[in-house]
């Protein structure tokens, strides 16, 4: 498989790992700080050059994502329609360049500063699509517990190539 940056295309993006759960939560220190019932665990690592428009992109497909079953056992609900939550985790090892050695590379994360802003906005953004956000503690070390119920387990780029 060829390296994509030889041609000149970088893959820069905002990534989330969304996971349908029974219950999610997050403690840092010993201290519970987020914590949802079912509904959604989204894992979110903001890439070098993302933007408003990632932010709105991402929300809103994890937002109106059908992963919920209906009456018929369809995935046909998304998380509003179940009445669940979302917990979101800021998680920059999903920007990770494995490709080379043994110790992954963190280039492509975008600064800490950055990161934190659109991690922000992407949980403001789903509140104001009506959804009641728990959150996880920028920069700390976490330990997130959860029930994946499924498993169902998704991975959503905010694009493919710039």
């Amino acid at each position: 498989m060829s390296d994509h940056r030889d041609y000149g295309i970088l893959f820069i993006l905002m990534r989330a790992i969304v996971q349908r759960v029974s219950s999610a939560s997050v403690t840092v220190d010993g201290k519970v700080v987020g914590g949802i019932g079912r509904g959604l665990l989204v894992y979110l690592g903001v890439g070098q050059g993302d933007g408003a428009n990632d932010v709105s992109y991402l929300a809103n497909k994890v937002a109106y994502l059908r992963i919920f079953e209906d009456d018929a056992g369809k995935m046909n609900r998304d998380v509003s329609q179940i009445g669940g939550a979302v917990l979101v985790v800021s998680n920059f090892t999903l920007h990770a360049d494995t490709r080379q050695g043994r110790r992954p590379a963190f280039t492509d994360a975008a600064p800490a500063e950055v990161a934190n802003t659109l991690y922000e906005d992407f949980c403001a953004t789903l509140r104001g699509l009506g959804l009641h956000v728990e959150t996880g503690v920028f920069r700390e070390r976490m330990i997130v517990a959860s029930e994946n119920e499924g498993p169902i387990n998704l991975i959503i780029d905010s694009k493919t190539a710039r």
